[in-house]
C-alpha cells in the first residue's frame, strides 16, 4: 500500500485505537480535538488521502462509518516455537499475536512456543511461552543466562549460555540432555529471556 505522510498516519493510528476502544467510529469533532485543529478541512483531507490510499472506508452519507481495512496486530508478535530438547528451525515471521500491553515488557519483545522437556529445571516445559528480548552485545552476556541460540548447521534453541574462551556451552536443565558445545563463531544469540507465560488447562 501506498505510504502515508507523518500527518496522515498520526490521524490513521489514532482513528484505529479509537475504533478499537470505542466499537464505532469518532466525530469529525472529536478527530479536530485529537489532532488539535481548529477546522474540519484538513482532517477531511486526510481522510480522502487515508481512503485514496485503501487505509480506511465508510459509507456514504453516514456519520460515524468509518471503517479500518488494515488494522495494526497489537501485542507481541510470537515468531514460531523454539526447540528445548534438540534443534529446530525457526520461523521469521509472526504467527500470532497476544496482547501483553499490561505487562512490563521491554521493547521489540517476541515471543517463541516451547517445544520439549530440556530446561524443565528452570521451570520452562512444553507449550509455555517465553518471552525474549533481542541482546545487542552478546559478548558482554553473563555466563547462565538463558538465551535463545541458533545454532550453525542444526537451528535454534534454548538454553543456558555460557563462554569458554572461544568456545559456547549451551546447557540444558533436565540431566537427561547433553549440553552443546561449539566454536563461538557457530553461535547467534538471538534474545535473552524476560519472561514466561503458562496457560493451565
Amino acid at each position: 500500500m501506498e505510504r502515508l505522510t507523518e500527518a496522515q498516519q498520526e490521524l490513521y493510528d489514532w482513528l484505529a485505537e479509537f475504533i478499537r476502544e470505542h466499537q464505532h467510529s469518532p466525530s469529525i469533532r472529536q478527530m479536530m480535538e485529537a489532532m488539535n485543529l481548529k477546522s474540519p478541512a484538513p482532517i477531511q483531507s486526510r481522510l480522502e488521502h487515508l481512503r485514496a490510499k485503501g487505509y480506511i472506508e465508510w459509507s456514504e452519507g453516514k456519520a460515524r462509518t468509518i471503517r479500518i481495512l488494515h488494522p495494526l496486530k497489537q501485542g507481541i508478535p510470537i515468531l514460531g516455537t523454539i526447540a528445548a530438547g534438540g534443534l529446530i528451525e525457526p520461523f521469521t515471521d509472526a504467527v500470532e499475536h497476544f496482547d501483553f500491553s499490561n505487562m512490563p515488557l521491554p521493547p521489540q519483545t517476541y515471543a517463541l512456543r516451547v517445544a520439549g522437556d530440556s530446561m524443565i529445571e528452570d521451570s520452562i516445559v512444553d507449550g509455555d511461552l517465553v518471552f525474549l528480548r533481542p541482546v545487542p552485545e552478546p559478548d558482554q552476556l553473563k555466563n547462565g543466562t538463558i538465551i535463545a541460540a541458533r545454532v550453525d548447521g542444526y537451528g535454534t534453541t534454548l538454553k543456558r549460555f555460557y563462554r569458554n574462551g572461544d568456545r559456547i556451552i549451551l546447557k540444558p536443565a533436565n540431566p537427561k540432555y547433553n549440553p552443546i558445545e561449539v566454536p563461538a563463531m557457530q553461535v547467534q544469540v538471538q534474545g535473552s529471556l524476560v519472561g514466561i507465560w503458562r496457560i493451565y488447562s
